[in-house]
């Protein structure tokens, strides 16, 4: 009987990671030496914020996307708490509202400024006490505005709602009770509908958030969890942590069913916690291990065996925490698709990793950039609060383009469509003229396009905005795949003026005989 070998066919099989170089990290920046086991940093595209080192109290960095390099020592810092800073997050919905908690038992939210901060931030919007012990993990709700969740060592996960004009709200509207132990991990389905929790008592918990109600639990023996992830719309639960033997292990699980996993994998003997991420769009899972200097990604699918392994990538540095760039953060002219920040405490360096497709063209490729979640909430909080539920407002990641509306996706249509004239030449003209935007200076286009047209782009960049800043503006390093083709293009122009100065000294020469020729006829005559 002949062997044939099962190949699966995936646009992904060849993604790569690409460290920044030197001048695009963020260096001398005093990392937090917490046991702690929490990302310990937060991105936007327009801030990176990091928990760090401080005297006398909890503090965070709140540094600007495009300030790389080596850190000012006084770098102003945002603090207020009396504890240990322990996690932050920002608001998925305003790029300029974060929400921290610590040691002191309160979770705070800061409004940063737009322009750089010349001092420290002391002064927080809103308070929020109503732990009775220091907390955790804090986590905003995917769709809806101003609904902020917490988890504390009192066992207990707090919803709070911050559409109040109070700066220091009290109590939460709903208090979560039925865990026996510290919640380790918070993660919401698509829509916010479900929560699910892992927790120090060894079980994974599915929970209605509103009703607080236990809807699913997991008390299997052989696996004990420590992070706890919901995979998109795949109705499906992936949990890390170790096996009965010590193995650092992933199990997979029907969120319907928590009796027992679909699948488990044991990765290897290490003892750090290992993190999950996933990514909807492209159905790919990246497990990053703490005190890890690698990075492993798999691509999940509905079919046995469910997490097909793809590599991974690999560094000497090991990671104390990561934080992850929101998908319209992304520079999607370099085929990338994810994008870490890694925290190395043995350098104080912050090192951001780009996930990459490679790719020859430098078009936007449709296929890997699905219509993502945006940056505008689906519903309010009362709305929330009161039993509706709204998939996120999604929006094309193509330059120029508007937002969607909320699931059942909309056909993307890019702006230009819709406000570009009537004429079929012209309209092919503006579009080639945005797809070309994010790889041509300025000045060249407006030599090349009319008026009419400049006016126009200028009318789209605005879209690309996302509260007064331009998403584009602090994009990540070049590629390699771009670098290549960069050289490629330069030694062909080489190629070509060679040929072309070849050319010139050929004619020369043809023209020396030719008067060489002209003179000795002369002398004859």
């Amino acid at each position: 009987m002949s062997w044939h070998p099962q190949y699966r066919s995936s646009k992904f099989r060849h993604v790569f990671g690409k460290p920044a170089s030197k001048e695009n990290c963020y260096d001398s920046v005093p990392i937090t030496r917490s046991v702690h086991d929490n990302h310990f940093c937060a991105v936007n595209p327009h801030f990176i914020a990091v928990v760090t080192e401080c005297a006398g109290g909890g503090a965070f960095l709140v540094i600007p996307l495009h300030q790389t390099g080596k850190l000012d020592p006084h770098y102003p810092k945002v603090c207020g708490h009396r504890g240990n800073v322990l996690d932050v997050k920002w608001n998925p919905f305003d790029d300029f509202e974060i929400a921290s908690c610590s040691e002191d038992a309160t979770i705070k939210i800061w409004d940063i400024p737009k322009q750089l901060m010349t001092k420290n931030l002391t002064a927080c919007k809103k308070e929020l006490v109503g732990h009775a012990r220091r907390v955790g993990l804090v986590e905003w709700h995917p769709t809806a505005a101003d609904i902020l969740f917490s988890s504390g060592y009192d066992y207990k996960v707090m919803v709070w709602n911050l559409d109040t004009k109070e700066s220091v709200i009290m109590s939460p509207v709903r208090t979560i009770s039925c865990h026996q132990d510290v919640i380790l991990s918070m993660s919401f389905n698509t829509n916010g509908s479900l929560l699910a929790t892992a927790c120090k008592d060894r079980k994974i918990r599915v929970l209605d958030p509103r009703a607080g109600a236990v809807l699913q639990e997991a008390s299997y023996k052989g696996h004990r969890a420590n992070k706890v992830l919901f995979l998109g719309n795949l109705k499906k639960l992936l949990s890390t942590g170790t096996s009965r033997w010590n193995n650092r292990q992933m199990a997979l699980w029907d969120q319907d069913d928590l009796s027992v996993p679909l699948t488990e994998e044991d990765l290897d003997g290490s003892s750090g916690v290992l993190f999950p991420f996933y990514d909807p769009d492209t159905n790919m899972l990246y497990v990053v291990g703490k005190g890890d200097g690698n990075i492993r990604y798999y691509e999940v699918s509905t079919d046995k065996p469910h997490l097909n392994y793809l590599t991974e990538y690999r560094s000497y540095n090991p990671q104390k925490g990561i934080g992850v760039m929101p998908k319209r953060g992304l520079e999607v002219s370099s085929c990338e698709i994810f994008r870490f920040y890694k925290l190395i405490t043995t350098k104080s360096l912050i090192e951001p990793i780009s996930m990459i497709v490679p790719r020859r063209s430098e078009s936007y490729q449709e296929d890997i950039y699905p219509p993502t979640p945006g940056a505008q909430p689906s519903m309010t909080a009362q709305e929330w609060l009161s039993g509706m539920n709204k998939g996120p407002v999604l929006m094309s990641l193509r330059p120029g383009s508007e937002l969607l509306s909320p699931r059942p996706l909309a056909p993307e249509r890019p702006l230009s469509n819709a406000t570009a004239p009537t004429s079929p030449r012209l309209s092919n003209q503006t579009e080639r003229l945005v797809a070309e935007d994010s790889q041509r200076p300025f000045s060249l286009l407006e030599e090349r396009a009319p008026k009419w047209a400049t006016e126009h782009r200028l009318e789209e960049k605005k879209s690309w905005l996302t509260n007064g800043f331009d998403i584009f503006e602090c994009p990540p390093p070049k590629t390699e795949n771009e670098l290549l083709q960069m050289f490629y293009r330069q030694q062909e122009e080489i190629r070509r003026l060679r040929e072309l100065l070849t050319q010139r000294e050929v004619q020369a020469k043809q023209l020396e005989l030719e008067i060489k020729n002209l003179r000795m006829g002369s002398e004859r005559f």
